[in-house]
C-alpha cells in the first residue's frame, strides 16, 4: 500500500477526482454527430450532460455519509464497478432515451471519485496544506479534461461516438485495480451513526447554518456553473457556429483549460502566503470581468472564435483560483464530517450547474448568446456570493 502523504497518492486522488470531468469532456466533440445519428435536437443531446450532473449531485449526498460510516475505500470500489458497467451500457445505447438513462447510472458511479477524493485530502492534510494540495491536484486534474476533448475528437472521427464510452469503461477497470491494490483507507475514524437519516439531516442542517460554509459553497457553485455552461454549449458553438472540425475542437477547449491550470498554479503557489479569502476575491473578480467581456462580444456580435475562447480562458483562470480555495475553506471546520460536508458541497454545486446547462440548451439559438449570458451571470453571482457571504463571514471571524 502507498504512503498516505506520498506524491503518488496525491496523483491517484487527482485521477479519481478527474473521473467526473473525463466523463463529460471526452464526448463533447461527439455531441453534434450524436444529435444527427440519434435523430434528435441539440437540447436532447445536452440533456445527457445535465442528467449526468443531476445524478452526480444527488448521489453525493449518500456517498459522503456512506464513506464516513464504512470508509472511503470500499465505497469507492463499489462505485467504480457501477461506473464501468454504465459506461459500457452507454456505448450500446440505440436511442437518446436509453443513452440518458445509462448516463444517469454512469454519474452515480462517477461521483464517488470527486466527493471522496476531496474528503481523502481533508483526511490527510490540514486546512492550509489541503488548500495547497487541492490546488496542485486541480492543476494535474486539468490535464485530463484538456486532453480529453482533443483525444475524443479523433476517436469519434476514427471509430464513432460509441467508442468514447468503451474507453471510459476501460478507465473504470484500471481505476478499480489501482484502488484495490495500492490505496490505503484514509478515514480517521468510522462513524457508526453517519448513515442514520436523522444524523444525515442534522449534519446538513448544521452545515447550512454555517455562514462561511454556505458562502464558500455558493461561490464555488456559481463559478463552476459558468464552466459547465461552456462545457454544455461550446461544441455546438465552435463546431457548428464557427465551422471547425470535430477533431480540432479540443484545441480550443485546451486553451480554456490552460487558463484553469494557470489559476490553480497561482493559487497553489500563493496559498499560505496570501489569505485564502483574498485569493477568492481576486479569482471571483477575474471570472466576473471575463464573463462580462464574453457577453459583450456575443451581443455586438464579434464573429470570431477568439471572442469566446479568450474570455473563457480568463474566466477559467479565475475559477482555478476560486474552486480549490473555497473547497478547502468549506471543509476545514468539519474534520469529523468531511464526507458529509464534501457531499453537500458537491450536491449544491452540481445541481446549480445542471440547471444552468439545461437553460443554455433551451435558449440556444445557434449563436453564442445564451452560453455567454449564462457565463456572465454566473461570474457575477460568484462575485456576489463572495461579497455578501464569504467577505462578511470573514469580517465576523
Amino acid at each position: 500500500m502507498l504512503n498516505k502523504g506520498s506524491a503518488t497518492m496525491a496523483g491517484i486522488i487527482a485521477a479519481l477526482v478527474a473521473l467526473g470531468p473525463l466523463s463529460t469532456d471526452m464526448y463533447l466533440p461527439a455531441m453534434p454527430s450524436m444529435a444527427k445519428d440519434l435523430g434528435v435536437g441539440i437540447d436532447s443531446v445536452q440533456l445527457t450532460l445535465s442528467v449526468f450532473l443531476l445524478g452526480f449531485a444527488v448521489s453525493q449526498l449518500f456517498y459522503g455519509a456512506l464513506s464516513d460510516r464504512f470508509g472511503r475505500k470500499p465505497v469507492l470500489l463499489g462505485s467504480l464497478v457501477l461506473y464501468t458497467i454504465a459506461s459500457l451500457g452507454c456505448s450500446t445505447a440505440h436511442d437518446v432515451g436509453e443513452l440518458i438513462a445509462w448516463r444517469f447510472v454512469q454519474s452515480v458511479g462517477a461521483c464517488a471519485g470527486p466527493v471522496l477524493g476531496r474528503a481523502m485530502v481533508r483526511d490527510i492534510y490540514g486546512r492550509t496544506e489541503a488548500a495547497r494540495v487541492l490546488s496542485y491536484i486541480s492543476t494535474a486534474m486539468a490535464l485530463a479534461p484538456a486532453a480529453a476533448p482533443l483525444a475524443g475528437g479523433f476517436i469519434v472521427v476514427a471509430f464513432g461516438w460509441q467508442s468514447v464510452f468503451v474507453l471510459l469503461g476501460g478507465l473504470g477497470i484500471v481505476a478499480f485495480l489501482v484502488m484495490a491494490f495500492l490505496v490505503p483507507e484514509t478515514v480517521p475514524a468510522k462513524d457508526p451513526g453517519a448513515i442514520a437519516p436523522i444524523n444525515m439531516l442534522r449534519n446538513f442542517i448544521h452545515l447550512l447554518g454555517h455562514r462561511a460554509y454556505v458562502g464558500y459553497m455558493l461561490c464555488c457553485s456559481a463559478v463552476f456553473a459558468g464552466l459547465f455552461a461552456f462545457i454544455s454549449g461550446s461544441s455546438f458553438i465552435i463546431i457548428e457556429y464557427f465551422g471547425f472540425a470535430e477533431q480540432h475542437f479540443g484545441l480550443f477547449f485546451a486553451v480554456a483549460v490552460a487558463g484553469y491550470m494557470t489559476g490553480t498554479l497561482i493559487g497553489g503557489r500563493l496559498s499560505g502566503r496570501v489569505r485564502a479569502d483574498t485569493l477568492i476575491r481576486a479569482g471571483a473578480l477575474l471570472s466576473a470581468g471575463a464573463g462580462a467581456v464574453m457577453l459583450v462580444g456575443a451581443l455586438v456580435p464579434v464573429d470570431h472564435v477568439a471572442a469566446v475562447v479568450a474570455p473563457m480562458m480568463f474566466y477559467m483562470a479565475g475559477a482555478g483560483i476560486v474552486m480549490p480555495q473555497t473547497l478547502a475553506g468549506a471543509l476545514a471546520p468539519f474534520p469529523s464530517m468531511a464526507g458529509a460536508a464534501s457531499a453537500l458541497f458537491g450536491f449544491v454545486q452540481m445541481t446549480i450547474s445542471a440547471g444552468v446547462g439545461v437553460l443554455v440548451g433551451v435558449f440556444h439559438d445557434g449563436s453564442p448568446v445564451s452560453m455567454a449570458t449564462a457565463i456572465a451571470m454566473t461570474g457575477a453571482a460568484t462575485m456576489a456570493s463572495y461579497v455578501l457571504l464569504v467577505g462578511r463571514a470573514g469580517a465576523s471571524r
